[in-house]
């Protein structure tokens, strides 16, 4: 067949001519898609013009009949004779596969530069390599019936979209494609039988697949468009669109789909609809649909927890006056005469309790009773959300006929890199094929290359957060310095902001700067290391660059919040025995009203920067680009330019972009279950992001990025591992949070233990240490000998349980250390078992599968089988009727031959 190239219109007339010919030709083997070329080449009222030049805006080759199922784009360089040399090679690999090419001039381009390579795959090679990949296509009309309408499903309608949205195709029973069974599947119209999204699937398999060098040579590298696009030869490669989506297309046999979605899906006003999944899966892809699935899901689960962190938040709000603390704190009889020892050493000077009377209102916010339950129920929460995440996604594995599809993965889809990379092969026990493999002492080798670089880069989050530790010590002096000096005129600013305060902002600030930088190092070192290992499947890739790339950011984003809950503030010492760091920065305490503070004012920083940035990132810049593309006349683009120059200004959706999604979403259930018990309004702000999440993802998949290549997916892969790792380890570090960050544990001791008339009156004296302030040593005594104190009192204060100066066991632990100790143990244990227990009844109690789905599973599977059993049953019948009528034919025959003989005798 000759390619169609931008010509004038008697050559392109003759050349439609020579295809049609070729095509008519070769039609035996290819079915009936000659009469339907003829059938739509033949449309009444439908000029000859129309047909040579039919409107730019459209989805098939000039002849309106061949769809596009693939575009190249190449612009020819000077000096580009040897990738003119590797296009020819490579398009005529793609003829000999089956392929029809079209080209489009660069005259006819709006750049005058670049020409497109339009590709369509014809009926025998749809077939083939649906029979090769397994493609599940159907045969028959799903008679199931549906379950029936739940109760007060009308409350339900305002959140529903129209039903030829949620469902856009009948729901059939599917079966992999035989290529020598095509009677037994529903094929109306070969031409629309396989959809748009695996036509592009399957071209994009010979594309990945198909050399670029003669056959003659046998250079194994030189094989795949993934090559022919990192080395210039094409520019880009991508499937279309199937209409603008802003309006319909004005072909009626496109679906128009892309306007769906962007109508009922991609715009900001339809954030309360439920999302069109089918649709979406249909348009994109299984892997697609199914990450859009769990997003719409955590976002569901995430208004329970959201709802009940804001009562916890607003328990606390509305206990605030009877925080007995507190007003211990501000009350100037009590705080006022409690003189504290230097929080640093030389430049920090003694100090008033009640200084610290707002840091204490603000620490109740957070650290009360409420934060208690509010822990154990997310830890409840996090199961319900895993499990009840399990039984979605099983439906889902039904609906989309996803159940068998990861066995036939295995053995399909193996990576053309490790095709190419892997010279060895060996022997498949399996399917008594040779293929290629990776030999033990290559696989061990760069094992070790892999584990030395992720060591090297852990390392370096280590060092950037233990300099971020020393710059907390370093600066904290200058602070307390500045704000705690009376002679300065700041102190109503003093009142308000801690030293300890000022110095968790800031270096949360500077924290979180460090973690946006070595985010850009880390995604290109996690793809350097991922690729060297040479995966063997899509699936093993995807699978190892995920738990690289997770464990990066764990430690980069979660590193210091670890550092404020379980290390800060722990490991001080006491005024005549201060602990140091590197010998000389004094190791930090924490805030009078507890570290809970700090860690809620480091988790709100980081989490709400991130997804400050992310927004920023996925939302506004590409807004600016619309806008610009708006500024230069988007709406009349069909105007002046093909379908495939409107696609190909598009951004390229690269094959882990949703990798980037997934890690995004999966870093805040980090924040919001790791340390919830210090911020219990992290499941708001992170409900108020995903619903923003949901309709900037659309929106750019609708409207910014080129139609990716359908993939399956029949889980969220390895992510789902990563969530229940996450959620078990929540129950632990909210445990440990609630014992040794929170004062609840001490609060709770005095109160029932050692306080009087079972009140918290006289809580902050028992919590507070005494130390002579003439045994403070020289280098912890301040500089400047202020007098503000009048001299009046020979001790200061200090948050620990010891005993005080004159006693014969002085300033070692006293018993209540040791009873606070036992309880803080004590609640660990009860809470993670508590939970635990819970968390594993729940699990057993709510099976992954539900039962109607089993069920229907097991029917269809029946129902399959039989229908299939039956359809052999009549082939047989028909083969043998067959073979019956001929035998009988060729006796009669043979019987008057015979006769014929015997009268010619006589």
């Amino acid at each position: 067949m000759r390619r169609i190239t931008g010509k004038a219109k008697d050559e392109t007339l003759i050349e439609l001519q020579n295809a049609t010919e070729s095509q008519t030709g070769s039609d035996e083997n290819g079915g009936n898609s000659v009469s339907a070329l003829s059938e739509r080449a033949t449309l009444p009222g439908q000029a000859e013009t129309e047909k040579l030049q039919p409107n730019k805006d459209t989805v098939f080759f000039r002849d309106g009949v061949r769809r596009i199922d693939y575009v190249l784009s190449y612009v020819d360089d000077k000096d580009g004779e040897k990738k003119q040399e590797w296009r020819r090679e490579f398009e005529a690999n793609l003829e000999k596969q089956g392929l029809e090419l079209e080209t489009e001039d660069k005259s006819d381009s709006k750049d005058q530069k670049t020409y497109f390579l339009k590709i369509h795959a014809p009926w025998d090679v749809l077939t083939t390599y649906a029979d090769i990949l397994k493609i599940k296509v159907p045969f028959k009309l799903n008679d199931i019936p549906r379950g029936h309408d739940v109760p007060l499903e009308w409350l339900s309608h305002p959140f529903r979209l129209p039903e030829h949205i949620m469902l856009p195709q009948p729901d059939y029973f599917t079966y992999p494609f035989d290529k020598n069974k095509t009677d037994f599947f529903l094929i109306s119209d070969k031409d629309t039988f396989f959809p748009p999204s695996t036509r592009n699937r399957i071209v994009y398999y010979i594309l990945a697949r198909c050399p670029y060098n003669k056959e003659v040579r046998k250079e194994k590298d030189k094989t795949g468009i993934k090559r022919l696009l990192s080395n210039g030869t094409y520019t880009a490669a991508f499937p279309l669109h199937d209409c603008q989506y802003w309006k319909r297309a004005r072909n009626a046999e496109c679906e128009s789909e892309r306007y769906n979605l962007y109508e009922h899906w991609a715009r900001f006003l339809c954030f309360y609809k439920e999302q069109p999944l089918n649709l979406i899966r249909k348009y994109y892809g299984e892997k697609i649909g199914i990450y859009f699935a769990w997003l719409g899901f955590y976002t569901e689960m995430l208004f329970l927890a959201a709802v009940m962190g804001v009562i916890c938040f607003t328990y606390g709000v509305l206990s605030y006056e009877d925080n007995r603390s507190s007003k211990e704190i501000c009350d100037p009889e009590i705080g006022g005469s409690i003189v504290m020892c230097p929080l640093c050493d030389k430049k920090c000077p003694f100090w008033k309790l009640n200084s610290t009377c707002f840091s204490s209102w603000q620490s109740h916010l957070f650290d009360n009773e409420g934060t208690v339950f509010f822990a154990i129920f997310m830890g409840i929460w996090v199961t319900l959300f895993l499990e009840f995440w399990k039984r979605r996604q099983a439906r889902l594995e039904y609906e989309w006929d996803l159940v068998d599809f990861e066995e036939e993965q295995q053995q399909l889809q193996i990576r053309p890199e490790f095709e190419i990379r892997c010279t060895d092969k060996r022997l498949n026990k399996i399917t008594q094929e040779m293929e290629p493999y990776l030999p033990t002492t290559s696989k061990c080798v760069r094992f070790c290359l892999s584990s030395a670089t992720v060591i090297f880069w852990i390392s370096l989050i280590v060092a950037c957060i233990i300099g971020v530790i020393a710059y907390r010590l370093a600066v904290y002096a200058a602070f307390a310095s500045i704000i705690k000096d009376p002679l300065r005129k700041i102190q109503v600013v003093g009142r308000f902001i801690t030293p300890q305060l000022a110095t968790s902002v800031t270096a949360s600030c500077i924290n979180f700067v460090i973690i946006m930088i070595l985010n850009f190092f880390y995604e290109r070192v996690a793809v350097w290391i991922t690729d060297m290992e040479i995966p063997k499947t899509h699936l093993e890739y995807e699978n190892r660059l995920t738990m690289k790339m997770f464990l990066f950011q764990f430690v980069n984003y979660y590193s210091s919040c670890f550092y404020v809950a379980f290390f800060k503030g722990k490991f001080v010492g006491y005024p005549g025995d201060y602990s140091y760091m590197f010998g000389k920065l004094r190791n930090e305490e924490c805030d009078p009203g507890g570290c809970l503070i700090e860690l809620t004012t480091q988790l709100v920083i980081v989490m709400a920067g991130k997804q400050l940035w992310g927004n920023i990132q996925e939302a506004l810049l590409p807004l600016m680009r619309n806008w610009w593309s708006r500024r230069k006349g988007r709406h009349h683009l069909e105007n002046h330019s093909s379908r495939w120059e409107q696609d190909h200004r598009l951004l390229n959706f690269s094959q882990l972009g949703l990798f980037y999604e997934y890690l995004e979403m999966v870093i805040q259930f980090g924040f919001i279950t790791l340390f919830v018990a210090s911020f219990p309004l992290a499941p708001l702000l992170a409900l108020f992001n995903n619903i923003l999440e949901i309709r900037v993802d659309s929106w750019k998949f609708t409207t910014q990025f080129r139609r990716p290549v359908a993939s399956k997916a029949r889980n969220i892969g390895a992510w789902q591992e990563i969530l229940n790792a996450v959620a078990i380890l929540s129950v632990v570090t909210n445990a440990f949070i609630m014992a040794f960050t929170s004062d609840m544990i001490p609060r709770m001791v005095f109160l029932y233990a050692y306080g009087k008339d079972a009140s918290m009156t006289g809580y902050v004296n028992n919590s507070l240490s005494i130390y002579n302030i003439y045994q403070i040593p020289a280098v912890s005594m301040p500089e400047e000998r202020v007098n503000w104190f009048d001299n009046t009192t020979s001790t200061c204060r200090y948050r620990d349980y010891r005993y005080p100066p004159g006693h014969p066991r002085e300033y070692n632990h006293t018993m209540q250390f040791w009873h606070i100790l036992a309880a803080k143990m004590t609640f660990i244990i009860i809470m993670e078992h508590v939970v635990f227990v819970v968390k594993f009844f729940v699990a057993w109690m709510i099976p992954d599968v539900p039962s109607v789905v089993k069920a229907r599973f097991k029917r269809e599977r029946y129902l399959i089988q039989e229908y299939l059993h039956n359809y052999e049953v009549e082939k047989v019948k028909i083969q043998m009727s067959a073979s019956f009528i001929t035998e009988q034919s060729s006796e009669i025959s043979s019987m008057t031959d015979k006769q014929e003989v015997l009268s010619e005798c006589l």
